[in-house]
């Protein structure tokens, strides 16, 4: 059976210590800030950076893209995007 989007961001909430969701929902910056840190992007918990700026980083840190530079992808990941970081994250 295919994953959906919710269960890849489900998955990867709980592989965080985040908890999961009941209804469909884009990752919080709380939420992001912990895939963060899972991946070895460090971020300022004190004063988190945008949600672009965390996305790219995430995207960057499990080989997505080339750098951090949130300015081409301001978008919420892409299904593709959620099974390579469900990936990275059971791997580490």
């Amino acid at each position: 059976m295919t994953r959906t989007v919710d269960d890849l961001r489900n998955e990867i909430r709980r592989e965080v210590g985040r908890h999961e969701r009941v209804e469909s929902t884009a990752f919080t910056k709380e939420a992001l800030a912990a895939i963060c840190g899972a991946v070895n992007y460090d971020v300022d918990t004190s004063d988190f950076p945008s949600k672009p700026q965390m996305r790219a980083g995430i995207r960057w840190k499990v080989g997505l893209g080339d750098d951090d530079d949130p300015s081409g992808t301001g978008r919420p990941f892409r299904k593709a995007e959620l099974e390579s970081i469900a990936t990275a994250l059971r791997t580490e």
